[in-house]
């Protein structure tokens, strides 16, 4: 696994929040993940949802994980 580093040479993202992010593509890889509170918005349809959903759960346990990037407009 790469490790995402910034220029002074810290982890942008702590270990354990890569291993949150690993189990979520795993379920993804299965075809279990769910989205959504309590997986009610349905099925993971993209990669890029699955990794969402791992840091945004490694977020919620308090990991070290940059903050979400505000939304174009």
């Amino acid at each position: 696994m790469a490790k995402a580093r910034s220029k002074t040479g810290k982890r942008k993202y702590s270990p354990a929040a890569g291993r949150e992010v690993e189990a979520e593509m795993r379920r993804y890889n299965r075809r279990t993940a769910r989205s959504g509170p309590a997986g009610k918005a349905g099925k993971v349809k993209s990669r890029k949802q699955a990794i969402a959903i791992g840091l945004s759960i490694a977020r919620k346990k308090g990991d070290k994980v940059p903050k979400k990037s505000a939304p174009a407009r």
